[in-house]
């Protein structure tokens, strides 16, 4: 199937068509690029595909383009890429086609046809080319009908998929990160060997793998990505201890919610609000530690005590299994695990200045990313309990901002430093610095005192002094 479709009115690739035609190559647009523009999705990534070779074509067009672009050429896989001005960053590759081995992810690759190329694309919406040729300038091919499955909304590989999966196992990922990110749906023969083929997951990195894991989470409605990563069975692989959420257990006619679907409906909610990838993140493992911490109580029914405390302590040791970075993002995902629980009891008792106070200080800079989270974590299917909660969270949040703009805790650090406490009784870092310095910091939440000097010091003096200690001056 062929059919004409307009490329954007951009100069590029006026210049790759003359530059192909001067090597006496043909020249084609392929790939993601095509899709994004029948889908009608900016971008301007384009992956050009020339039968011979697309580094000297790369260096062809660079001369060609005002400024001279610089070519940036990977040998190892034979392609070169080089920028435009105005953002464009363009691809270059040698039409190719790849055997691989059962026991490895990286094929032996070889020059091949335009046919060799598009064979070896994973998806049919993939595997559509725009000539750039003399004489076919425009037009799309389409040997695989990708315009037709994009008109179905549907995922398929070009090949029979148990070859394309287990030659490329990242591709089982990549079809349901596309069906996330596009609202698609797999086909049944596809979705089936994705089924047949999920051991195979085990040879790609695990980079990779949280590479597509991250796509999926930023699509706008992640849940349903994670959903096919469930009933194919490659969560079970790539992230187990998610899958232990799954389940509703009943004792004496008292079940607890699934917490499975409870995470996937809080990440959806967190995904209407926030782009934020860590946010996101927060959503998915906030209830992580449910499973070990769960009981059943006679008289209260089930309980999840402590969950919390010990889901934040598993966050460094689940980044560390997916290759999430280590850093200030897994500092924060860690945080809001710890505390996401926190307004809730707002919700529920009297709100008291303190209690306010104190959440400011532990959440930080981070607390208008935890009432969203904590909003998000009301899920209940009482619509009526859902409104009352959330009305409920507006008077938490007018009286954080009240005690926010009177006290200035998100960032809050004592007047009363570590050094002060030091040169005020002539003493060494020791216990009894961190004790005063604890205690200054308790006097503040509690709204014993202000965070000022004049309030601070004399209350430090006093409080030193019950410990026996003496100031400097005294002492002499």
């Amino acid at each position: 199937m062929t059919t004409d479709i307009t490329l954007p009115d951009h100069p590029i690739f006026a210049t790759i068509a003359h530059a192909a035609h001067e090597l006496k190559v043909e020249a084609y647009v392929i790939g993601g690029f095509v899709r994004d523009l029948v889908l009608k999705r900016p971008s301007k990534d384009i992956d050009v595909v020339c039968i011979g070779s697309g580094i000297e074509l790369a260096h062809a067009v660079s001369q060609q383009l005002a400024h001279t672009p610089k070519v940036v050429v990977f040998k190892n896989f034979g392609t070169a890429m080089l920028k435009t001005d105005d953002g464009w960053e363009v691809e270059f590759v040698g039409a190719r086609k790849e055997s691989y081995q059962s026991h490895s992810r990286k094929p032996e690759v070889e020059q091949g046809t335009l046919e060799d190329d598009l064979n070896r694309r994973d998806f049919t919406i993939n595997a559509l080319g725009i000539s750039l040729n003399e004489g076919t300038y425009g037009q799309v091919i389409d040997r695989f009908d990708g315009l037709k499955d994009m008109r179905r909304k549907n995922i398929k590989t070009p090949l029979e998929p148990s070859i394309t999966f287990s030659d490329d196992p990242l591709r089982m990922m990549r079809a349901i990160r596309f069906a996330s990110q596009l609202n698609f749906d797999i086909d049944p023969d596809t979705f089936d060997a994705i089924s047949e083929n999920k051991e195979r997951i085990k040879i790609v990195s695990q980079e990779r793998i949280t590479d597509e894991l991250n796509k999926i989470i930023l699509s706008k409605k992640p849940s349903y990505g994670f959903k096919l990563l469930f009933q194919t069975g490659l969560l079970h692989l790539i992230f187990p201890k998610m899958v232990k959420l799954h389940g509703v257990e009943t004792i004496n006619k008292n079940s607890h919610k699934d917490n499975f679907y409870h995470t996937l409906q809080v990440l959806d909610n967190v995904a209407e609000v926030s782009d934020d990838l860590w946010l996101r993140w927060a959503a998915i493992l906030h209830d992580i530690a449910k499973p070990e911490t769960k009981r059943y109580n006679e008289k209260v029914g089930w309980t999840f005590h402590g969950h919390e405390d010990r889901g934040a302590r598993q966050v460094p040791k689940i980044f560390a299994d997916l290759k999430l970075p280590l850093n200030e993002h897994m500092k924060q995902v860690q945080k809001l695990v710890l505390l996401h629980l926190r307004p809730i009891a707002l919700v529920k008792d009297t709100v008291t200045d303190s209690a306010i106070r104190r959440l400011l200080f532990e959440a930080g800079e981070d607390i208008d990313l935890l009432m969203q989270l904590c909003k998000a974590d009301i899920t209940s299917k009482n619509n009526d309990k859902v409104k009352r909660y959330l009305q409920n969270f507006e008077k938490v949040e007018q009286k954080l901002k009240e005690v926010e703009e009177k006290d200035s805790l998100r960032n809050f650090q004592p007047v009363i430093t570590g050094e002060v406490i030091m040169q005020t009784f002539g003493i060494a870092p020791s216990k009894e610095v961190g004790i005063l310095k604890n205690a200054i910091t308790e006097a503040i939440l509690e709204g014993e005192i202000r965070n000022e000097y004049e309030d601070a010091f004399p209350y430090l003096l006093m409080r030193g002094k019950k410990m026996g200690l003496t100031t400097v001056a005294q002492a002499d």
